[in-house]
């Protein structure tokens, strides 16, 4: 789970790493006494989970407060669209900062590295840009130390790791403190990436961490209530956001063929059905065990929410789940709504004739396999 920038700063301030001050604020009030608290000179920077905020209008420099203020007023409500995001997403907080004299720029992070099957410190004397740029034009600028999962760094490890990368005297110890704090933090605050780019050193000689991004494994958030409101708003795509609120597992993918399936194994049988018919399924979604027919009404809806879909895919395995729970959570959704896509059902298990009587003299086609389902259900949404 993504954080803001104005949390990912106070987290690590936190643990002692050097951050601009800055406050975040919803109003233009707000941010007009925060930039005079700042003495004028400030950054506003829109508080939204997506890329390319500042090419897309969000981030600007400002020397007194009238104007830091007049542009706050105009940010926040906003729509933000990016080449990452192009959905876009509302502007409903910003953060307004100290601007920082730069001399020269870094790269350093903490992330886990699912082919190592470790967590890895990245770092780097090209701050400033994209790492993945980095990786494919100068790969010999980024040095990586892989983190004992038993003895974690030691300060060797380190101070060797910050010479290589030829961070220069001046900012070496300091490079190597703020390595050792973002471990620690990391650890300890079940991250699972730590971005701070860029790095940035003063003309007097300090180190800041000028922007940071921090991400929560989101398996340990119950240890962390503190993100609750957050959750929500690290998805990427709305529907994907209302999916958390509503504690549904949910993934868009794009394409057109809705797919609701109990279990994450029936559900990505679904979407290999889907596509073996020649279909591209709009999302990955798990009603879940035990579902009554409130919550697969919230789930039809949700599906129903994105406009690509041409087709609604139905696949429950009745164990935990009843059949005819599904089929009543099915008709009072649809009774709700004005469905008009193509719906296919194939319902097995407990209950499954209890289920088929509910959903006989609807709209909803029944299918007898995954593989039949899926192969109706391409055939109606792209006729």
């Amino acid at each position: 789970m993504k954080l803001h920038e104005y949390q990912s700063k106070d987290l690590l301030a936190k643990y002692g790493v050097p951050v601009p001050e800055g406050e975040v604020t919803t109003t233009a009030e707000g941010a007009r006494a925060i930039a005079e608290k700042l003495g004028g000179n400030v950054v506003v920077k829109a508080q939204v989970l997506m890329g390319g905020r500042g090419k897309a209008g969000g981030v600007k420099l400002f020397t007194n407060a009238d104007d830091a203020a007049a542009f706050a007023k105009e940010l926040i409500g906003k729509r933000l669209i990016s080449i990452q995001n192009p959905d876009g997403m509302i502007v409903e907080k910003i953060l307004v900062g100290t601007t920082i004299d730069i001399a020269q720029e870094y790269y350093l992070s903490v992330l886990l590295d699912r082919n190592l099957q470790k967590n890895i410190v990245m770092i780097s004397k090209e701050g400033g840009m994209e790492i993945e740029h980095v990786a494919e034009t100068n790969p010999d600028a980024i040095i990586r130390l892989t983190v004992d999962p038993a003895w974690g760094l030691s300060d060797f490890e380190i101070r060797d790791a910050v010479k290589r990368a030829n961070i220069p005297k001046e900012a070496a110890g300091q490079m190597v403190q703020m390595i050792k704090k973002l471990v620690k933090a990391y650890i300890e605050e079940d991250a699972d990436m730590i971005e701070i780019n860029p790095v940035a050193l003063t003309p007097d000689g300090k180190l800041i961490a000028a922007d940071a991004k921090v991400s929560i494994d989101e398996s340990a958030l119950f240890r962390h209530k503190e993100y609750d409101e957050t959750s929500s708003d690290s998805a990427d795509n709305a529907i994907e956001a209302e999916a958390m609120r509503r504690g549904i597992a949910y993934v868009n993918l794009g394409g057109e063929i809705g797919i609701m399936a109990n279990g994450a194994g029936l559900t990505m049988q679904s979407l290999d059905e889907v596509n073996a018919a020649g279909g591209r399924p709009a999302n990955f979604l798990d009603v879940g065990g035990g579902a009554k027919a409130d919550r697969v009404k919230s789930c039809v809806e949700l599906i129903l929410m994105d406009p690509n879909v041409k087709g609604l895919l139905i696949n429950i395995f009745g164990g935990i789940t009843r059949v005819d729970e599904v089929a009543k959570g099915v008709l009072e959704a649809f009774s709700q709504m004005d469905v008009k896509i193509p719906v296919v059902a194939r319902i097995e298990g407990t209950a499954v004739e209890e289920g088929r009587k509910i959903l006989q003299g609807s709209q909803i086609i029944a299918a007898e396999t995954v593989e039949e389902a899926a192969k109706k259900i391409v055939e109606l949404a792209y006729a």
